[in-house]
């Protein structure tokens, strides 16, 4: 027998996966709308300041049912959430809508997402877990007061992974490694990953506080580690390189990438004055980061390579995978 809140909740998950880390400083957030058995849509927070994942899903569920083209020219949260109260009239009485965190109760550069669901008259919350922010959290007693059928715990597990960076960077530093290879595990060869996967990349770089890199990299691969494949903001750069190896090529591209500090240093401590860190590099960076790296990220291409692959014992905890153009993201834990 089909658990169907399971598989809606699944593919909530799924959805705010596709975001994850590109919503700094809010987390990743998925939502699904569900009425008479039937999925109107699927949505995830994606980008701070933006609506949130249950108004974008209500959004898109409503275009659904109504045809509505003017709420699709709507982008502005407080916007959206007043349109949706004014014209949804008796469309979402019945409905259920699945969340991966609690909706949110208090008003911030977004309305209260629980008060919209109870504006709307949906009839039943699933939530997989609470919000572990104070400030925020709140929602599901809310609506449990209003008369709404709210359920806790669905996909919790899976809910509480999504949500590991943001509880760590609101409170220290979240420390990622981004690594792309063959499939035989080779990270020479020039480019390796896909056009999506690289622009992912570089929305990445266009959100963290700072970029780590090695001073071998730069010295062989003299990048230019920015975010030009989407327009973002360029990191500030922490180049790390031995006390002895500290000089450069000025010419090397990183080094003028206008509003951009680089720093040369030999030791990693400059990582924990920010919030959410990427380290990018190979198997020499592997090794130096290897005690201070919260999640790795893995972008895995269909292709071999004649070369000798890294060399490197470390034992990790798989979270979450999924395709991305020709290559296959995977995201795990340290440990």
């Amino acid at each position: 027998m089909v658990d169907f809140d399971r598989f809606y909740m699944q593919a909530a998950l799924d959805e705010a996966w596709k975001y994850q880390l590109l919503t700094y400083p809010n987390p990743a957030v998925g939502a699904a709308v569900v009425k008479d058995g039937r999925l109107l849509s699927i949505a995830a927070h994606q980008e701070a300041g933006q609506p949130h994942a249950e108004v974008l899903a209500l959004k898109e569920a409503y275009y659904l049912l109504t045809k509505d083209e003017q709420i699709l020219h709507i982008h502005d949260p407080l916007h959206l959430h007043n349109y949706l109260s004014t014209h949804a009239g008796t469309l979402f009485w019945g409905a259920t809508i699945y969340i991966t965190l609690e909706p949110c109760f208090h008003y911030g550069k977004t309305p209260p997402c629980s008060l919209l669901i109870k504006e709307l008259g949906l009839t039943r919350v699933v939530i997989a877990t609470l919000d572990p922010n104070p400030k925020a959290s709140g929602g599901a007693a809310y609506l449990r007061q209003k008369g709404i059928e709210v359920e806790v715990g669905i996909c919790q597990e899976e809910a509480q992974w999504l949500l590991e960076p943001f509880i760590k960077w609101s409170k220290a530093t979240f420390v990622l490694f981004k690594l792309a290879q063959h499939l035989n595990g080779v990270i020479t060869g020039g480019t390796i990953s896909s056009l999506a996967s690289r622009e992912l990349v570089h929305k990445l770089r266009s959100k963290i506080d700072l970029l780590v890199i090695g001073g071998s990299t730069v010295r062989i691969d003299k990048p230019t580690l920015d975010a030009r494949l989407v327009g973002g903001r360029a990191p500030d750069v922490l180049i790390y390189s031995k006390s002895s190896k500290k000089r450069f090529n000025p010419k090397i591209p990183l080094f003028h990438v206008a509003g951009r500090t680089v720093y040369i240093e030999d030791r990693l401590d400059r990582i924990w004055e920010h919030r959410f860190v990427m380290i990018e590099g190979g198997e020499g960076m592997l090794e130096a980061t290897r005690g201070i790296v919260d999640w790795y990220m893995w972008f895995i291409a269909p292709t071999l390579h004649r070369d000798q692959n890294y060399q490197l014992d470390k034992r990790l905890t798989f979270l979450k995978s999924r395709p991305i153009e020709r290559d296959l993201l995977i995201w795990s834990r340290n440990g």
